[in-house]
């Protein structure tokens, strides 16, 4: 295998963990500027309806994009089991059969989100004054499905065969041309909302293909080639059984996140470029939590493979201590230094009183991500897909959406407690996974069989 790739099954535990999250976490960290881009320096060169165009039009974009990678997430961990067995010469085939299936997922969105742009922009309570901007960035982003959909399988890929550096260059590049490409069309040009669109599918359009041209040189620990490239049925099930239930998971999450922010569109203006700069800030804040969720996935999957719980289950304690400590920092910054963070993305006063007035109840959600993501990438990595997609569901529609709507009801209207709705959701969540980790504990400490699955 080659020096990119790791091997979790052996040696350390902690170090390793870290040294693989360190660079999850930085490609994260450039995906949330590339996106806090557009809104950036359409804040700073642009009007309100630009902002809240933006923000309500990449809200919707990130929700399919989070579709995508989560679904994505079963080529990982059906790629870090066949190596943590040893099976490692089937990843050409995993892979091969995945693009085929992301090939016509692509293809299908391509042609539906030009046609629904306008549908979406209404459904998302699109402010009337930023509504054909709104419908604008949606089409233009819609038109580069495909190089969305590439850009994050490539990670995807990569992260199941221990590799979290390719997808940090990945990043980095479509980082750097999106800064470029909005500092040309939107600063210079004046373009707006469309040129924010415009820079963001340029960019994963270059990035895609100058990451192709780099990975043809790279040796992967299997053999892959165009004849690996065809649908094969058992594979694409057993990716599809993985990868569907987290991506309706962060579907139906990203839905009560996106009814949420329709009910503050529905408050006005400034509410509405308010909360689309509080969730910038918040894409930054949750992103050592997010880091451990990704990267306990791969570590987990493999040591499984190997049918090595322990060290599964001790990564998992491990890596909930080395995010709490963090997330207290990221409380305390939040919490009080809200106005600080939002004023980065705008220059109104008024939205930044707003957003920062959110951004305390995302403060207090830190402390509990902590616990949750940590949670979700080792039930991922175990396979346990569906557990992770009911507990999702249960946060986002039994809890999120009523305490948001009931509290848009108050007068006068509070951002803070409309935000309350997301850590009271979290708690909902982390208390059911605690429970699913006891059961697991048991179940595998019981049952354990070759290849580190319980018999059913």
């Amino acid at each position: 295998m080659q020096k990119n790739s790791s091997d979790f099954t052996t040696g350390k535990i902690l170090g390793p963990l870290i040294r693989f999250m360190i660079p999850v976490f930085l490609a994260m960290f450039l995906q949330a500027m590339y996106g806090a881009v557009d809104l950036l320096i359409v804040g700073q060169f642009a009007e309100s309806l630009d902002v809240s165009a933006v923000s309500t039009g990449s809200q919707m974009m990130m929700t399919i994009t989070n579709l995508v990678t989560s679904f994505a997430m079963g080529t990982t961990i059906l790629l870090g089991q066949r190596i943590g067995e040893g099976r490692g010469k089937d990843g050409g085939e995993v892979v091969g059969s995945s693009l085929c299936l992301f090939g016509v997922i692509a293809a299908a969105f391509t042609v539906l989100l030009p046609l629904l742009c306008r549908p979406l922009s209404s459904v998302m309570n699109a402010p009337e004054a930023a509504f054909e901007a709104t419908a604008s960035y949606i089409r233009i982003c819609g038109l580069g499905s495909f190089f969305i959909i590439a850009y994050n399988l490539l990670g995807s890929i990569f992260r199941g065969i221990g590799d979290s550096r390719t997808p940090l260059m990945t990043v980095l590049i479509a980082c750097l041309c999106n800064i470029a490409g909005d500092l040309l069309l939107v600063a210079v040009f004046h373009m707006g909302t469309a040129g924010a669109a415009i820079a963001t599918v340029a960019a994963q359009a270059i990035s895609v293909v100058i990451s192709l041209l780099v990975l043809r040189k790279k040796k992967l620990p299997f053999r892959f080639s165009l004849p690996d490239i065809r649908f094969r049925k058992a594979i694409i099930k057993k990716v599809t059984a993985l990868g569907l239930p987290i991506a309706l998971q962060d579907l139906l999450v990203g839905i009560s996140f996106l009814v949420l922010l329709a009910i503050v569109n529905n408050l006005g203006l400034i509410f509405s470029a308010g909360i689309g700069v509080a969730e910038r800030v918040c894409g930054f804040i949750m992103l050592i939590p997010a880091a451990f969720m990704q990267a306990m996935a791969a570590f987990v999957a493999q040591n499984i493979g190997a049918g090595k719980y322990e060290r599964a289950r001790q990564a998992l304690i491990d890596a909930i201590c080395v995010s709490a400590g963090l997330a207290v920092f990221m409380f305390a910054l939040t919490f009080w230094r809200g106005d600080l963070l939002s004023g980065i993305f705008s220059h109104d006063p008024a939205v930044i009183a707003a957003s920062a007035d959110y951004l305390k109840a995302y403060a207090i959600d830190c402390l509990l991500t902590c616990f949750l993501f940590c949670f979700i990438g080792f039930f991922n990595g175990l396979g346990m897909t569906r557990f992770v997609m009911l507990q999702g569901i249960a946060g986002a529609f039994l809890i999120r959406i009523p305490v948001a709507f009931l509290m848009s009801r108050e007068v006068p209207v509070s951002m803070f407690h409309i935000g309350l709705a997301t850590p009271c959701s979290t708690i909902v969540q982390v208390a059911m996974c605690l429970f699913c980790f006891l059961a697991a504990n048991r179940k595998y400490a019981a049952r354990p069989v070759a290849g580190g699955r319980p018999r059913e």
